[in-house]
C-alpha cells in the first residue's frame, strides 16, 4: 500500500514547494500569448514507474474534449496492475482571452478521499476544500491537470517562437494551494511508441537548482496534433512514473 501511496504523490504532486506568502506575492496575470486548442480526443497511455527500488506497470487514460460553446473538460484515471484504480483527475471550465480557463480541478488518490480546486470566477477567487489558502485570480491560472494541455494550445500556435530556449510561464493550482511553473523547450527528438516512431519537442518543467522537488518531461508531436505523447515524473530519490501513448481517437 505505501508503494501504492508514493506513486499517486509522485503523478500528483507536480508542484514547487514555496511559502504561502511568496507564492501570493508571485501570482500575477499571466501574459496573453495566442493559442490553438487541439482537437477532442481520447488517448491512451502504458505506464512503467519505479517506487521505493521495485517496478510497477499499469495504464492512464485522458479524454479532452472541447466544445464549440466555449467549454472544455479534461479527465485522467490511472490504474496500476493488481490494485486498479489509483489516480483520477478532472478540470473543466471555460475558454476566454488567456486560453483555458479551469472552474473547477477535483482529484482523487488512492485510499485519499477526493479535493476539489474552485476557480471562482464571479469573486475572483481561488479556494481549496484541502486548505484555507486563497488567491486572487488575475487571469491565465491553470490547474495540475489543465497546465499540460494549455501548454500544447500555445505550441500549437506559437510557431517558430515555441524554439529551443524558450521558456512559458504559468501560475498553477494544485490541492491545497498553487505555484508559479515554467516550461522550457529543449528541442527535437524521435520517441518509439506503439503507434512508430514520432518526432517530437521535449519540454521541462524543472524545479530550481537547489530544490529536490519534482521534474516533470513532456514530448509533445507536432504530427498528432501537438498531443503529449510521452510524460515521465521524477523525484530527487530516483523514483519515477513513465507513461508512453499507445492511441489516440479523435472525436
Amino acid at each position: 500500500m505505501r508503494m501504492i501511496s508514493n506513486i499517486t504523490s509522485l503523478l500528483a504532486a507536480v508542484a514547487i514547494s514555496a511559502s504561502a506568502g511568496s507564492l501570493a506575492a508571485t501570482n500575477e496575470a499571466a501574459v496573453k500569448n495566442a493559442f490553438k486548442l487541439p482537437p477532442s480526443a481520447e488517448l491512451q497511455y502504458s505506464i512503467k514507474a519505479k517506487q521505493s527500488g521495485l517496478p510497477l506497470s499499469g495504464s492512464a487514460f485522458v479524454k479532452w474534449q472541447v466544445g464549440s460553446d466555449q467549454k472544455y473538460s479534461i479527465v485522467t484515471e490511472t490504474r496500476a496492475m493488481l490494485v486498479g484504480k489509483i489516480l483520477d483527475a478532472s478540470s473543466h471550465g471555460s475558454i476566454d482571452e488567456y486560453g483555458l480557463a479551469p472552474e473547477k480541478f477535483i482529484e482523487k488518490r488512492f485510499n485519499k478521499p477526493a479535493t476539489t480546486t474552485s476557480f471562482e470566477r464571479d469573486s475572483k477567487t481561488l479556494r481549496f476544500s484541502a486548505s484555507a489558502e486563497t488567491y486572487t485570480l488575475k487571469g491565465g491560472e491553470q490547474d495540475r491537470t489543465s497546465a499540460s494541455w494549455q501548454l500544447i494550445a500555445i505550441a500549437r500556435a506559437a510557431g517558430d517562437n515555441f524554439k529551443p530556449g524558450s521558456e512559458w510561464k504559468m501560475f498553477v493550482a494544485g490541492r491545497r494551494d498553487a505555484d508559479p511553473w515554467t516550461f522550457k523547450v529543449i528541442g527535437p527528438a524521435n520517441i518509439k511508441t506503439p503507434m512508430g516512431d514520432l518526432a517530437v519537442i521535449h519540454i521541462t518543467k524543472a524545479p530550481p537548482a537547489d530544490s529536490k522537488d519534482q521534474q516533470l518531461e513532456l514530448w509533445l508531436a507536432p504530427s498528432l496534433e501537438w498531443y503529449p505523447v510521452r510524460l515521465k515524473f521524477s523525484d530527487a530519490d530516483g523514483d519515477f512514473v513513465d507513461q508512453v501513448l499507445e492511441s489516440v481517437k479523435k472525436n
